[in-house]
């Protein structure tokens, strides 16, 4: 008897990107009596998207509307519908290897865990986007996460994307539609919390093509380090150092003005400590070629920038009781 994997995929306005993602998926190598069906929630996508999924929609593309277009949303709607004994979730923007899925069945297989993923890999083209890519996987921004490890096996805090028997749902909940950002994290802290397990595994592999300018990124990162303080609230847990220490940075830079005045030491010696990291984060790209190396002065500043402006942000309205985050928060920033 064959068994069912359920691939769901959030999307909106990937028109340039949805043929060449729904081919891959088809071509996955599934293991001896597996199955594979894809539910798509498109979030009311205006570029075409909508109308060539409807044109391909069969017995294993399954289309549906997503009217809250968030990713949380889209990939509740599509576990309503889903009917597999595995639940996949794959992005639209990356790319995965012929055996994506088999690894994940694998894993799950293999470890019992509650959900399972692989490493964070990114992989970029133009130049900026390249550089976006290295400081990405480097662990001057990563702090360490073990997400980012690509060789990494073993029991983890968050995985990308993730794989989950369809019981894991029924006993941890579905996606938190409050969060615009960071609901993946939220689940698996969810699951770590009620007992579950997480696990990343070296074998399941994908990369991610991570956003290609600095604007783009920037609205990125200030949407992660807002959303974050409303998972803590929630759940009531410190965040680990690498959370915190872009937004308590930029608090001591806000004091180091307000003391010139009376003293410019304590702006100079925090602009020196940054300046040291900042030098310390390029001469690890080094070996990634010159154009990396010149672009990495301007992508590191934007990621502990914008993360740590996003937090403060985040913590303002946690602490004034604002039971939702702001609208500006909520929008697409691809």
């Amino acid at each position: 008897m064959n068994r069912l994997v359920s691939v769901i995929v959030p999307c909106r306005n990937e028109r340039a990107y949805i043929e060449a993602f729904c081919a891959s998926l088809f071509a996955q190598a599934l293991p001896p009596g597996w199955q594979i069906e894809a539910v798509i929630a498109d979030g009311q996508s205006d570029d075409g998207t909508a109308q060539w999924l409807a044109a391909h929609a069969d017995e294993r593309l399954r289309v549906i509307d997503n009217p809250g277009r968030i990713v949380s949303t889209g990939l509740n709607r599509a576990l309503q519908i889903a009917r597999g004994a595995v639940i996949v979730r794959m992005d639209v923007h990356s790319v995965y290897a012929p055996d994506y899925v088999a690894e994940c069945i694998a894993a799950l297989e293999r470890t019992g865990a509650d959900n399972v993923g692989g490493a964070w890999r990114a992989v970029g083209q133009a130049a900026m986007q390249r550089a976006i890519c290295a400081v990405f996987q480097s662990r001057w921004i990563s702090g360490g996460a073990r997400s980012r490890l690509l060789d990494y096996e073993g029991e983890v805090d968050t995985v990308y994307l993730g794989a989950w028997p369809r019981a894991s749902f029924d006993r941890f909940g579905g996606f938190d539609e409050n969060l615009v950002r960071n609901q993946d994290d939220e689940h698996n802290l969810r699951i770590k919390k009620a007992g579950g397990r997480v696990w990343q595994s070296a074998r399941i592999r994908s990369s991610y093509s991570p956003r290609a300018s600095l604007g783009a990124l920037w609205r990125q990162y200030l949407q992660y380090g807002y959303w974050k303080p409303f998972v803590m609230r929630k759940h009531g847990q410190s965040a680990s150092a690498r959370h915190w220490l872009p937004a308590a940075y930029l608090l001591a830079l806000l004091g180091g003005l307000l003391l010139l005045p009376w003293s410019g030491w304590p702006l100079a010696l925090l602009l020196l400590a940054y300046g040291a990291l900042l030098l310390g984060g390029c001469l690890s790209l080094a070996g990634q070629g010159p154009a990396v190396l010149l672009r990495a002065p301007l992508v590191i500043p934007t990621y502990h920038l914008a993360y740590g402006l996003g937090s403060l942000l985040g913590w303002a309205d946690v602490l004034r009781g604002a039971p939702a985050g702001r609208s500006r928060f909520a929008r697409l920033t691809r």
